[in-house]
């Protein structure tokens, strides 16, 4: 049995079982496993790619097995996903993927299990991957039939419809769920002041000055990056972080609040321009565990910033009128994340926005509170969800009225970038997968008159 096929299904059984994060889980496997540079593709590629199809294989298996998918033992069926994956998305040999798929359904099913997923995936082999298709497909149509040929939930492709529509960019609704499906290229962030891009030996990202964009291998190689000095950060995450930090000249002696810190990546990037100018960030984090991981990626910083774990809807009223900018990276969804993390598609639900939806409104209500008059606010979302995003600033526009304006985030993002960013109207920015080549990042940059 190759060992790329048995971590992949390692890894996909984790994520179902114990609720695992693929993105985490997966490198640790690899890295003890010690494979190939080739096998440890291979395996990525199984993994992140099976989780994103996993609708539209769970409609190709239910055909040929002629039983729906909830009806066949979760094991098993996590072992026909990494096949159909391979049969119909890979170019690996049909013979292979079918035998080593029986092999592995015997360490995890019955005999009579490794016979079922036999016989589903010869009948999986007898036709085509474009015949696959339209068997799916079927009769359905609009939003229905993208959901399943994209293999997004329905919730999330109306989501993204009215979010487009709402950036009059309806025409983009299928570019947008197939750059989903699409791996993403590492992407690295070079502290200011601890490295600079052309130590990674990496491409200049596109729009960050302080990005780099590696075409492939284990950032880890890298010796700026072992060290702490650069790191692994989307490209929208680093935007991001520079609308706030450089909306406007920094005073020395300013005070910057990352509200909502964990896991760190933000604030390292924040306390690195923070140290360069003069001001002083205080990273904040509720969750004790993702306080740790905070304070290790500030680690690099000497002295390094303080970490508080306080509960971030309650600062507004313990520290009024405290700082001079604030960082407000909001918990969501994820939606924007969906190429990164390529379970959460399956994980979040409608009632999720909800229930996240009040929490984003009570944090940037407190994060006002504590902003000083004349201060910057980033209320930033990795989620481009209307509930999440819009609704979330034009509540707390009402609530405040005159005191709180926005500020023409666009602007101040293209004299970061250099050059536009093809953002559309508003004063907001929405970036995109399949425009920008970065997560679905939401900013808004706020200021208390």
């Amino acid at each position: 049995m190759q060992p790329a096929r048995r971590i992949a299904l390692d890894v996909i059984l984790a994520v179902r079982e114990s609720d695992a994060y693929a993105n985490l889980l997966l490198p640790v496997r690899l890295q003890r496993a010690k494979l190939s540079t080739a096998d440890a593709g291979f395996a990525t590629e199984l993994t992140y790619g099976t989780l994103r199809r996993q609708g539209y294989y769970d409609a190709v298996i239910a055909l040929a097995a002629g039983r729906t998918v909830d009806r066949i033992d979760a094991p098993i069926l996590d072992v026909l996903r990494l096949a159909c994956h391979q049969l119909l998305s890979m170019r690996t040999a049909q013979h292979a993927a079918v035998d080593e798929s029986v092999q592995l359904a015997k360490t995890v099913g019955s005999n009579s299990a490794t016979g079922f997923v036999n016989g589903v995936l010869r009948t999986i082999t007898r036709s085509t991957a474009d015949e696959w298709r339209k068997r799916v497909l079927g009769d359905l149509d609009g939003d229905a039939r993208l959901a399943a040929e994209f293999s997004h939930p329905l919730w999330i492709v109306r989501a993204f419809k009215a979010a487009l529509a709402a950036e009059g960019r309806d025409s983009e609704l299928e570019n947008l769920l197939e750059a989903d499906n699409v791996a993403p290229r590492v992407s690295l962030v070079a502290l200011p002041g601890f490295s600079t891009v052309e130590e990674l030996d990496a491409y200049p990202s596109p729009f960050s000055p302080v990005g780099a964009t590696l075409d492939g291998g284990d950032p880890l190689q890298l010796e700026p990056v072992r060290a702490g000095r650069a790191r692994v950060q989307d490209e929208g995450s680093q935007l991001a972080a520079l609308a706030l930090s450089r909306a406007r000249p920094v005073v020395a002696g300013e005070t910057w609040l990352d509200l909502c810190a964990g896991p760190g990546g933000k604030s390292a990037l924040l306390a690195a321009e923070a140290r360069a100018s003069g001001a002083v960030l205080t990273a904040n984090e509720l969750v004790p565990a993702r306080a740790e991981l905070v304070r290790k990626a500030l680690a690099v910083f000497d002295p390094a910033p303080e970490v508080w774990e306080l509960d971030g809807t309650t600062i507004g009223d313990s520290h009024p009128d405290a700082f001079d900018r604030i960082l407000i990276d909001a918990p969501c969804t994820g939606l924007g994340a969906l190429r990164r993390r390529p379970e959460a598609r399956w994980r979040k639900v409608p009632r999720d926005v909800a229930h996240l939806s009040g929490l984003q409104s009570n944090l940037l209500d407190a994060g006002l509170k504590a902003l000083k008059p004349g201060g910057v606010l980033a209320y930033v979302t990795c989620s481009p969800h209307l509930a999440e995003t819009k609704v979330i600033v034009e509540g707390a526009l009402k609530k405040w009225g005159a005191a709180v304006e926005r500020i023409d985030t666009p602007a101040v993002l293209s004299t970061v970038t250099g050059e536009p960013l093809d953002l559309g109207d508003g004063q907001h920015v929405q970036l995109w997968p399949h425009r920008h080549s970065t997560d679905a990042m939401f900013i808004q940059l706020l200021t208390k008159v």
